[in-house]
């Protein structure tokens, strides 16, 4: 039997919103293969890191980006996906708001750049079979998970926790039932502040409880949108 011969990669699927918008970022290849192409970011574990480590310093050498919270999403094992050898990569996703980070391309990435989900470039390797699957993670984990606070600024209408939803699940949500079940979660405060939107009625503003969110997610959550 022949020994094996498989390298070990990372991916990270970062996804952003921002004024109604979903967008992901995305590097465009120094090297070769597939030189010029648009690529989600990533590369080889070190022999002495962990895959954790290995997806944060990628995204950083890349982009410029460092993220707290990164989950992880699968494993893209297919023999052909890399011409160069057989690879193997781990695929990560996160969220972020975009305003957040300053991006710069550095290490093998020519240039960084954020991309609408619905107006993709060609990309390369297996890369948007791994998007792909990212997107329908985030809209399945959404309907279930009240993820994405991390999305919105630091105090938000609740109209913009709307928007985001719409917009994560590409269809509209109700209105009225969405802001009861939000709301009864109990893991919002509501301020004593408001903002003025348009024409109308200045709307109270509220903040993530990150405390009572984790406190509910070791209980178990039920939610369902």
């Amino acid at each position: 039997m022949s020994g094996q011969n498989i390298r070990l990669s990372v991916d990270a699927v970062v996804f952003g919103y921002d004024a109604g918008t979903i967008s992901v970022l995305l590097i465009k290849r120094k090297y070769e293969p597939f030189k010029g192409m648009w690529a989600i970011p990533g590369g080889f574990v070190l022999q002495d890191e962990s895959l954790e480590e290995a997806v944060e310093r990628e995204l950083k050498e890349e982009t410029g980006i460092e993220i707290d919270y990164l989950e992880q999403l699968y494993t893209f094992g297919n023999p052909k996906r890399d011409p160069r050898s057989r690879v193997v990569s781990i695929a990560y996703f996160g969220l972020v708001h975009p305003s957040t980070f300053d991006i710069f391309a550095s290490t093998d990435a020519e240039e960084v750049q954020w991309f609408k989900i619905d107006d993709l470039p060609q990309l390369s390797f297996d890369h948007d079979k791994i998007l792909q699957f990212a997107i329908t993670r985030l809209r399945a984990k959404i309907t279930y998970e009240p993820i994405g606070f991390e999305l919105l600024d630091e105090k938000f209408p609740f109209s913009d926790l709307e928007n985001l939803y719409t917009t994560l699940l590409g269809r509209p949500v109700d209105r009225r039932n969405f802001r009861k079940k939000i709301l009864s979660l109990d893991i919002l405060d509501e301020l004593d502040e408001k903002i003025s939107k348009g024409s109308g009625r200045p709307a109270n503003l509220f903040k993530f409880n990150q405390k009572r969110y984790n406190h509910l997610k070791k209980k178990g959550i039920v939610f369902e949108i």
